[in-house]
């Protein structure tokens, strides 16, 4: 979340300051790809708890939770 906000403070930073845009558009690039990748392990993760979850279901060792 934190590289996609950065990722548009440099868009915008490349439009303000003409002068530094190539840096700028340069870090805005590279801080959309680690958004990406932060959103894709999160999928990957999420994904293999819920995996881990049924395989423990089907042995029978299911978790009750309570809150």
């Amino acid at each position: 979340m934190v590289a996609g906000a950065y990722a548009l403070h440099e868009k915008h930073e490349a439009r303000k300051d003409p002068e530094h845009a190539h840096r700028c558009k340069l870090e805005e690039e590279i801080a959309a790809t680690a958004a990406v990748g932060a959103g894709g392990f999160a999928f990957h993760e999420k994904h293999e708890k819920e995996a881990k979850e049924q395989e423990d279901e089907a042995e029978g060792k299911k978790k009750h939770l309570f809150f």
